[in-house]
């Protein structure tokens, strides 16, 4: 599917200014509402858009420490062990992946000894091999997706309508 200019100037509208009206988003870019609502259903049609909701702080919700668990799984078993990875609510994403491991999952924790617990719990599922942990000190590139927008929108997405 491709983004064009004007699906990037209401991306990034959408992503800059997320509690906007559709009407507003209209105005700003001098095009009609109808227009902006089309592009919006098509883009969300389409899997451009995937979800309407609030980025939350995990560290501000008491989970300040920030980790990628690496899991090793026993063959065949891939489906059972992320069914079970999807009950434990310190897992905030997890990807099959290529490479040292399975699985790799986004870990929160209140601290160091939380984190362990959770790594645990891992450890003990049915299908779990091995994990492996690295812990994150510091973000240095937030999650982001405007320079990617603007990357897929051509020239003019650059520009602010």
């Amino acid at each position: 599917m491709a983004v064009d200019a004007l699906d990037a100037k209401i991306l990034r509208l959408l992503l800059e200014q997320p509690r906007t009206s559709v009407r507003e988003y209209a105005r700003v870019l001098g095009i009609a509402r109808g227009t902006v609502q089309a592009r919006l259903d098509r883009l969300e049609r389409d899997g451009v858009i995937t979800a309407y909701s609030p980025r939350l702080s995990p560290a501000a919700l008491g989970h300040p420490v920030l980790a990628f668990v690496h899991i090793e799984v026993t063959q065949g078993r891939l489906e059972e062990v992320a069914a079970a990875l999807a009950e434990v609510p310190q897992i905030i994403e997890a990807f099959s992946t290529t490479g040292g491991g399975d699985l790799l999952t986004r870990v929160v924790a209140r601290d160091a000894e939380h984190l362990e617990d959770v790594i645990q719990r891992l450890i003990s599922l049915p299908g779990v091999v091995r994990t492996r942990t690295e812990v994150a000190l510091r973000e240095r590139v937030p999650h982001r997706m405007l320079p990617l927008v603007e990357s897929v929108g051509g020239p003019a997405a650059a520009q602010r309508g």
